[in-house]
């Protein structure tokens, strides 16, 4: 069985850059980076990384949260980008992502009394946006915010302009960043002063696939790794200031040159078993953590709360896992199933038979 992982059951499958249309392949590296974004915010949220004063718990943070949305966007335009159809698409985002966040707002509505109004605005996974109105414990569910509003921004253009609607990804991650610095917006949860860092990575995806031109993509591919994890580091430290504003960009190069050019030894991480199980198990710990540091393994003062952290992060991965394997994935790989039915029996009644999807021209 092919494994599952990221995203969802195709995260790190993408088609070849020359040729959209051939069978997709495995990148194992975007595995690891998806491991580390999960592993930064989880240390950021639990965790005491180095001295108060350094605001190494922030960095760690806006870091991890950074190259979240920049694979993000990179595998979902990348998807689009290689001919996915745009109902299938839709179908398996809803279901890799609204089982799981769902489940844990039920239980966080019927923890508390809320109003109709911000119950729905949750469900709705609108609730980032002004007036923000989050259940307790699901602060953290901004980033599905996010994240569902670009799906349904991208599969809006896509369904009017098709796939040549794409190449407005470049140009909207660049009016978002311009309207954070007209607003001086460093980092925020509010999307169109946050989601440059998914446009970015879905900009990466469209220089890496060829689309852009051969030149980006050869530029791409000669860049080496390490200049830009350590403007990564830079642009996500809260004292950095306007440097601030190119974290998205930091975040979405890194990645993108880490998919020819990591040195050795950083590649075996990043492609080791452990960080492919983290990856594959990533969207239940970040669901599960924030909502269990509500409960009794969360409280307590600055001693006991640590005292607890083993516990803590034992039944965050404990319960990731059951909701990965036993919840989440039967899920998704029946719509999965459901939808290529549905495609191969739309292709048997078409009488040209599958459409080969092709990268299109300038």
């Amino acid at each position: 069985m092919r494994d599952e992982r990221a995203f969802d059951a195709d995260a790190a499958e993408l088609p070849t850059p020359a040729a959209p249309s051939r069978p997709s392949r495995r990148i194992p590296i975007l595995d690891g980076w998806r491991a580390t974004s999960i592993l930064l915010v989880l240390g950021a949220h639990l965790l005491p990384i180095g001295p108060k004063v350094l605001d190494l718990n922030e960095t760690a943070g806006a870091m991890g949260m950074a190259l979240f949305f920049t694979l993000s966007g990179f595998l979902i335009v990348q998807f689009l980008a290689a001919g996915t159809p745009l109902g299938l698409f839709v179908m398996k985002r809803l279901a890799r992502i609204v089982p799981l966040s769902w489940a844990a707002m039920l239980c966080l509505a019927l923890w508390h009394s809320y109003g109709a109004a911000t119950v729905l605005r949750n469900f709705l996974f609108v609730s980032n946006l002004p007036p923000v109105t989050f259940f307790e414990g699901g602060e953290h569910l901004w980033s599905l915010c996010v994240e569902m509003q670009f799906y349904m921004t991208v599969s809006v253009i896509v369904l009017l302009l098709g796939r040549r609607g794409l190449y407005l990804v470049p140009v909207l991650a660049l009016s978002v960043t311009c309207a954070r610095i007209v607003a001086g917006e460093y980092i925020s949860i509010v999307t169109w002063h946050r989601v440059d860092e998914i446009l970015a990575g879905g900009t990466v995806a469209l220089t890496y696939s060829g689309w852009l031109g051969e030149r980006p993509a050869e530029i791409l591919k000669k860049l080496p790794v390490w200049p830009f994890a350590i403007a990564l580091v830079l642009c996500s430290h809260p004292d950095a200031g306007p440097l601030q504003y190119l974290r998205p960009y930091a975040a979405a190069t890194l990645v993108g040159a880490s998919l020819t050019g990591a040195p050795a030894y950083l590649q075996r991480i990043l492609e080791s078993r452990p960080m492919a199980y983290v990856a594959e198990v990533s969207y239940a710990l970040y669901v599960i953590h924030g909502v269990l540091s509500h409960t009794w393994l969360g409280s307590g003062d600055r001693i006991e709360k640590y005292l607890k952290r083993p516990l803590l992060f034992g039944a965050t991965f404990a319960i990731a896992h059951l909701s990965t394997f036993y919840y989440e994935q039967p899920i998704t790989r029946r719509v999965r199933e459901f939808g290529k039915r549905r495609q191969a029996a739309r292709e048997a009644r078409s009488p040209s038979g599958p459409a080969e999807p092709s990268r299109p021209s300038v």
